[in-house]
């Protein structure tokens, strides 16, 4: 089974998906029923946040003076039978305005989706990387909304 511990360090996320625990446990039962992720016994956690953190974390670890959407700081800690794989922040603002065009809960499911390939050790480095990761992202998304 597959766990988020969800961080909310911004109150306007709670304004569009009331309890993110909850969205979320929904979301990652069903993943944890999928062939790829049957046997994942991963933890990790997510913070709800704003671009004002968001460009501090990516400056202070990434040396990028700039806002960005998701952030994965992956980590391997076992805990008894669980394995946590590290932490994953996303913005409010970029989710908000992308989802002008799609829905909120689809970029949301995008953005964590993403940060969750990173912990377990996907990039997108180069092309064939990202193809790859890019694919398993869309499988992922189709197990909660139709992707073309």
């Amino acid at each position: 089974m597959i766990k988020a511990n969800v961080i909310s360090g911004y109150s306007n996320w709670k304004k569009i998906i009331k309890k993110p625990n909850n969205y979320l446990k929904k979301r990652l039962k069903i993943l944890s029923k999928a062939p790829l992720f049957k046997k994942k016994n991963h933890e990790f956690s997510i913070l709800l946040t704003n671009d004002k953190k968001m460009r501090y974390f990516n400056l202070k670890f990434r040396k990028k003076n700039k806002t960005t959407d998701v952030l994965s700081f992956p980590m391997k800690i076992k805990e008894k039978k669980r394995l946590y794989v590290g932490d994953i922040a996303i913005s409010y603002e970029i989710i908000k305005e992308r989802s002008k065009k799609t829905n909120f809960f689809l970029e949301f499911d995008k953005m964590w989706i993403h940060g969750y390939l990173h912990l377990i050790g996907h990039d997108h480095k180069k092309l064939n990387d990202f193809k790859k990761m890019y694919k398993k992202e869309k499988l992922i998304l189709n197990y909660f909304h139709k992707v073309n």
